[in-house]
């Protein structure tokens, strides 16, 4: 044996002292996981994005969650140290009949608006999917308009056309319809009307999102797959069920929660109603409730309780969304 010769490491060549790549079951498993997930590569690219998230959103949400603790109220704001409480604030939200009637009324119409904007929207979807180019492109464009416009732009249009003296559905329905019964009837005071209206323009805006991103889905429904179940006899209901919904469901599931999470904690919409004519005790959901709450009354503690409670409640499905995406993704 040659005096000048060296040991080398296992996974570099004696010949040419490359380094050669190790078999199969010489790395440990978690080194190998990292190999094959680019290394440290996607972490720092990601770290500038967690860093804004952190400040951004993460401080924001640390103070509210102090200020829940807290009795703090104007004087506070003013300079005034605010008064530890503990769980006072929490046990005076769980305690309290309003917020249980509110809670239960936004879990519902959150139920509704997303019932409706799923069906509406993925019918548009499948109309998309059959129209030729000219005619799904007029579609595309009329989707993007809705989608485009502000919510509070919208809302405004929508409470022209269903004005108690000059709105354009009132006289339609007395004059084309004669339901004279509809003259001078105001959709905003009655709760169950009022968010029938709710419904509607938050249903408008949303559909746009849900169509967009279904049609996609139906796009990489391979064609031979929906031929062979024609010829099998099945129906339109049967291939859509049968067929498309198994290629498209990591996508209906993703989109739904998304809809659950955003109606969950609409404001705009409604806020602006109860400002053209709406009772706000009767119509009021967590967000404008929440406001109300804290600048109403002034009682920013209790605010915050309330706060971290939708954030705890949209965080479970959050977390639902994230374990469904990683899952889809690891199949």
């Amino acid at each position: 044996m040659s005096t000048t010769s060296r040991e080398l490491p296992p996974a570099v060549s004696a010949v040419d002292g490359e380094r050669l790549v190790a078999p199969p079951g010489s790395a440990r498993p978690g080194r190998r996981r990292l190999m094959k997930a680019g290394g440290f590569t996607p972490y720092g690219l990601l770290t500038p994005a967690l860093i804004v998230l952190v400040v951004i959103t993460g401080w924001p949400l640390l103070q509210l969650f102090i200020m829940s603790f807290q009795e703090f109220g104007r004087a506070q704001v003013f300079g005034a140290p605010p008064e530890f409480v503990g769980l006072g604030n929490y046990v005076a939200v769980l305690s309290d009949p309003e917020f249980w009637q509110v809670l239960w009324r936004s879990l519902g119409f959150a139920a509704a608006c997303v019932i409706a904007t799923m069906v509406f929207g993925i019918l548009i979807a499948l109309l998309m999917n059959r129209l030729g180019a000219v005619l799904r492109t007029l579609v595309s464009i009329g989707l993007l308009l809705a989608w485009a416009m502000p919510p509070l732009s919208a809302t405004i249009v929508w409470g022209w056309i269903f004005d108690t003296q000059y709105g354009v559905l009132n006289d339609v329905l007395v004059n084309v319809f004669g339901l004279t019964q509809f003259e001078g009837h105001s959709w905003l005071i009655d709760p169950l009307s009022f968010f029938f209206v709710a419904t509607i323009i938050i249903v408008w805006g949303a559909v746009p999102f849900v169509a967009f991103t279904v049609y996609a889905g139906l796009t990489q429904v391979p064609e031979e797959v929906l031929e062979a179940a024609q010829l099998d006899g099945a129906g339109a209901v049967k291939r859509f069920t049968l067929v498309i919904v198994p290629f498209i469901r990591p996508i209906l599931i993703i989109v739904t929660i998304l809809q659950v999470i955003w109606d969950l904690r609409v404001f705009t919409q409604i806020y602006a109603l109860q400002s053209i004519g709406g009772l706000a005790e009767q119509t009021n959901t967590l967000g404008v409730y929440i406001y109300r709450v804290s600048l109403g009354s002034g009682d920013f503690g209790t605010g915050g309780a309330i706060s971290v409670i939708v954030v705890l409640l949209l965080v479970a499905l959050s977390i639902f969304y994230v374990r469904r995406s990683v899952k889809e993704e690891t199949l």
